[in-house]
């Protein structure tokens, strides 16, 4: 009987030890993201990956305050548009201590205001002797989200007597769309990588107050608690990174298909090597 009650302790001490040393891995990921295009595109692929190796992913559509709230209360786990230095360092002020970021996975993104090529003017300082030209409006995205609270600062610094008008990314695009079919002059809020940069000819304002800042990189950011006890899942979010050509064509294809899933597995059928490259970030030793 002292035997099996010794034996029993030794099992519950190994048990616990082995807790400690491999974090519980339940399979299930819920990533929070916002309706822009980059983000869409790299959460939908982050997903098919992920679900290739077995994985549950829960995903959680919001705009950009509610997802970074998400992610720091453990709501949700990982969130991979957060534009830095500029675009949302509130938000990582805000919620810094409970999120830990992962890496980037997209270099040299940018914001400003955009016109199409035609459009005669350069700088946001011509704006206001032109705004007859746009209507007086400036066409821009959700309110509260980081390119809208830059560009409100904008229009203060600069004194334009334009109206920041704001909507829905897509509304916004609807907008573009019409006035460059016409060949109608616009200004919107625009950021890159954005498939808008390959469908029509564009053009960032120059901005000499530097209100938004320069090149910007878009990081993942997760659950500190997260990190924690998904060490493998950890790993592919800090390895996922495209470049320019990778994520633009990415946008490209969900952009010309009403199936994301269909999209992104034709997608990857052309990116073998990525494919492979990041599933092995997911692989266990005992798989």
């Amino acid at each position: 009987m002292k035997k099996l009650i010794s034996g029993v302790l030794m099992a519950l001490a190994i048990g616990m030890l082995y807790s400690c040393v491999n974090p519980v891995n339940d399979k299930k990921v819920t990533i929070a993201y916002v309706n822009w295009a980059e983000g869409v595109a790299m959460t939908h692929l982050s997903k098919i990956l992920l679900e290739k190796e077995g994985y549950k992913v829960d995903l959680k559509n919001a705009d950009v305050a509610p997802v970074f709230a998400a992610v720091a209360g453990g709501d949700a786990d990982v969130f991979l548009d957060t534009w830095m230095p500029v675009t949302h360092k509130e938000y990582i002020d805000k919620f810094g201590a409970k999120l830990e970021m992962l890496g980037t996975n997209f270099k040299s993104a940018r914001i400003g205001f955009v016109v199409p090529d035609y459009v005669k003017i350069n700088s946001i300082e011509e704006l206001n002797v032109n705004m007859a030209m746009f209507d007086g409006k400036i066409v821009g995205i959700d309110a509260g989200a980081g390119i809208m609270n830059k560009a409100e600062i904008a229009v203060k610094d600069y004194g334009l007597k334009l109206e920041l008008q704001s909507a829905s990314e897509a509304a916004m695009l609807a907008v573009l769309k019409k006035s460059v079919d016409a060949k109608q002059p616009v200004v919107i809020t625009g950021w890159s990588p954005h498939y808008i940069f390959s469908t029509y000819k564009l053009k960032f304002l120059n901005d000499p107050k530097g209100i938004f800042g320069a090149v910007e990189s878009i990081q993942t950011v997760a659950n500190k608690d997260f990190v924690t006890t998904n060490p493998q899942v950890t790993a592919f979010f800090r390895n996922f990174q495209l470049d320019d050509a990778e994520l633009g064509s990415l946008m490209a294809a969900m952009e010309s298909s009403n199936d994301e899933k269909a999209a992104v597995e034709k997608w990857l059928a052309e990116h073998a090597e990525l494919e492979m490259q990041m599933r092995s970030f997911l692989k266990s030793e005992d798989k």
